[in-house]
């Protein structure tokens, strides 16, 4: 008999553990696979070759854009590296350079957010293969009331705000938020 009754509560423990699983949203993973788009806070190298004084480092303003020399604003929210570095190609071959060869890189991400259980809630830098549980350990750790299993994530994915939840090792974004919860007991 005692056999069966440890069973059954390993069984029924099992269970319990497993119902507590929610699948992440599949836009997280399906963003992981787009190429990386610029938005407010991301900084560039831009790279025009030939042109010292046209290269350098750009910060993308909280309207998306960035002042270029000899061709002004230029948005850039929603753009990849590639796209921007033809934009602006295009603008300094339309009267200011013959046959511009530029090249954009994103050298410093816009940061992510840390909120709730953490030791140190806040503002962190984005490092490139960054996971959820990369994140929390930048911010100190879980806190002794935090529910490790239960992290929210908030990402801007297509211009719309999409949250969930996400496993330890769901890769973070630029921009991200992560909310890890209190638990109960």
């Amino acid at each position: 008999m005692r056999p069966r009754l440890l069973a059954v509560i390993a069984g029924l423990t099992l269970l319990v553990s497993c119902s507590s699983y929610k699948k992440p949203e599949p836009a997280f993973h399906e963003e992981l696979v787009q190429p990386y788009t610029l938005a407010a806070s991301d900084e560039v190298r831009i790279i025009v070759f030939g042109q010292a004084d046209l290269s350098n480092t750009y910060k993308i303003d909280q309207g998306g854009s960035l002042a270029f020399p000899l061709i002004g604003q230029i948005n850039a929210t929603g753009k990849t590296p590639k796209q921007l570095a033809s934009m602006i190609r295009a603008r300094l071959k339309n009267g200011f350079i013959r046959d511009p060869d530029v090249s954009v890189e994103v050298s410093v991400y816009r940061p992510i957010f840390i909120m709730g259980e953490v030791r140190n809630a806040g503002q962190y830098a984005y490092l490139p293969g960054m996971t959820v549980q990369n994140a929390v350990a930048t911010a100190g750790g879980f806190t002794a009331r935090a529910r490790q299993q239960d992290v929210d994530l908030t990402r801007q994915i297509g211009g719309e705000i999409a949250s969930g939840p996400a496993p330890i090792t769901t890769p973070v974004r630029p921009g991200d938020t992560l909310y890890v919860h209190e638990r109960l007991f």
